[in-house]
């Protein structure tokens, strides 16, 4: 691997994915998009539990990623709880990106507006999350490597 590529770590927020139950196919989307446009990826499931999804946003961002995308948990069922466990985490909150995840997704798909999922900086890392769907993924993934880069580059005090 290049030195200078971008590590980018996807984690699937999903009970029955964790437990075996039921394929992860949004992580792997992901992933793979990430790394059609450079970035090194790595897939992690996690169950729907909020220490677990804290302690592994924590755990990779301390082993060096630099972008961290959730799929799943955003939404407003009991077990969604991605954004609690994301925000408490941030340095830096972006609200923008967010935003513009909802905004693109409502275009194909009204409920999207429903999706409650953070963006901030966590230390140097951008961490972002999205619904778990296959189709959030492909509608938020292009947003996010809109400003990744940028984001990573400027939180390390790079030029504007």
């Amino acid at each position: 691997m290049d030195s200078n590529q971008r590590c980018a770590t996807v984690i699937t927020v999903s009970d029955r994915s964790y437990a075996g139950e039921r394929e992860d196919v949004s992580g792997p989307l992901a992933a793979e998009l990430l790394g059609a446009a450079g970035w090194s990826t790595e897939v992690i499931v996690v169950p729907d539990d909020q220490n677990a999804i804290s302690g592994l946003i924590v755990e990779v961002v301390e082993a060096g990623a630099d972008l961290v995308v959730t799929t799943g948990g955003t939404g407003v069922g009991p077990r969604d709880v991605t954004p609690e466990a994301t925000a408490s985490l941030l340095t830096r909150e972006l609200p923008g990106v967010a935003e513009e995840i909802r905004r693109v997704g409502i275009a194909s798909l009204p409920q999207a507006m429903l999706s409650r999922g953070v963006a901030g900086m966590r230390r140097g890392a951008l961490v972002v999350n999205l619904a778990g769907s296959t189709g959030a993924v492909r509608d938020g993934i292009p947003v996010v490597l809109q400003v990744a880069a940028h984001a990573v580059d400027q939180a390390v005090g790079g030029d504007h």
